[in-house]
């Protein structure tokens, strides 16, 4: 008969763990319940398997808030970790992500934290999820540690997409605006350019124009493309080097609309972090870092890592925050009252809600703007190449008459 590994709690609350034989792992768990022991995990010994993906991939924040959704509710209802574990591990649809809850139950069957067991798997669980994890474990709160957790990762899909949103629209007409476009000056002109050349005479300097971008397209379209991919390439390479992302991510913060979004983008990411990080009980410290880490621009992450220095060494929040000269003066005596009044996580969540409006506000008026820009923008396109090919008509006709 197999030997089980098992791991609960008795009925005065004290943790013990022991070896049980039993023909299966129901079997044994049985056998504990009727020893009034609360079993946390149970396992074949000798068969702890590793089910981690080879290549894993990063899970999307939407899976990961749904899961811990799931699991927040079933920790509330009384489930054991473990059982909980089991269960999203069974149902999960993704795969890749169905293979780390398994790794992560196994580590937990084997005596390791929950914590620790997410900690291997950071393309699902990242510092920010582990930390508040772990701090949940330390103070027996993980149930309300993973509603708190699930709150967050919503909130910043909800806010990813107001950003995806806001960019989707203006790309996609771009982009079809340039490939109608390069249709008509790599089709249509080439023959507009036959018949005039067969008539004779000059053309006028905007005709001869759109020719030559027609002749253009035509002979170096493929090295066009190619150049445009090679340079896309290359920013992006230069963006993952320290010197280039701070240049790339300090332009973005000084452009005329844009930036200010981004910057309000950047404020309500940092509140909405450290105020769900704090609430938490995990450290300023280890909350700033993080925060740091998360920000998504290397300008707002060298701020942050310059206040939690000056916090380090004694100094509030919000006096280093002003020196930073990044975060706008409101959020910073916002910041000041929450410290003086010892209500800080409340602050930064009210600061969070208020800029994630303003965001919202910010995305509809850049639709607003960008939808008679790009209509002016095309209409010019077009009725330039229009204009250019009806005066050597209007010549003409000048000419019969």
């Amino acid at each position: 008969m197999p030997s089980f590994v098992w791991k609960g709690k008795n009925r005065f609350g004290a943790f013990q763990e022991g070896v049980l034989i039993a023909d299966s792992r129901d079997a044994a768990v049985a056998t504990l319940r009727r020893q009034s022991i609360q079993v946390t995990s149970v396992r074949e010994k000798g068969k702890e398997i590793r089910l981690i993906p080879k290549f894993p991939r990063k899970v999307g924040s939407k899976r990961v808030a749904i899961f811990t959704r799931q699991f927040s509710v079933m920790l509330d209802a009384g489930l054991p970790l473990v059982q909980c574990l089991e269960i999203l591990g069974e149902q999960e649809e993704d795969r890749n992500f169905r293979e780390i809850i398994q790794a992560v139950r196994t580590d937990v069957e084997s005596g390791a934290s929950l914590a620790d067991a997410m900690r291997k798997h950071p393309r699902a669980f990242n510092n920010l999820y582990v930390s508040m994890i772990a701090a949940g474990e330390a103070g027996g709160i993980l149930d309300i540690i993973l509603q708190r957790l699930a709150t967050y990762i919503e909130k910043v899909v909800k806010l990813n997409s107001q950003v995806r949103s806001a960019l989707v629209y203006p790309v996609t007409v771009i982009v079809i605006a340039a490939g109608v476009v390069v249709i008509i000056l790599w089709k249509v002109i080439p023959v507009f350019a036959q018949l005039f050349a067969g008539l004779g005479g000059e053309l006028p300097f905007l005709t001869r124009i759109v020719v030559d971008a027609s002749n253009f397209v035509g002979r170096y379209f493929i090295f066009v493309i190619a150049g445009i991919m090679l340079i896309y390439m290359a920013i992006r390479r230069w963006h993952k080097t320290e010197r280039g992302r701070r240049i790339i991510d300090g332009m973005l913060l000084r452009l005329p609309v844009l930036g200010m979004l981004i910057r309000k983008i950047a404020v309500a990411r940092f509140c909405r972090t450290l105020s769900t990080l704090t609430s938490s009980g995990v450290p300023i410290l280890d909350g700033l870092e993080i925060t740091a880490k998360t920000s998504g621009n290397a300008i707002i992450e060298d701020a942050v890592m310059a206040v939690r220095k000056a916090v380090e060494e004694g100094k509030t929040l919000s006096g280093p925050l002003a020196e930073t000269k990044v975060f706008p003066t409101m959020v910073v005596q916002m910041i000041n009252v929450g410290e003086q009044t010892g209500a800080l996580d409340q602050m930064l969540s009210k600061i969070a809600d208020f800029y994630e409006e303003e965001v919202d506000t910010a995305v509809a008026g850049l639709m607003k703007l960008l939808e008679p820009l790009m209509i002016v923008i095309l209409g010019g396109i077009i009725g330039t190449i229009v204009t250019a090919m009806y005066l050597p008509m209007y010549a003409i006709l000048q000419k019969i008459g």
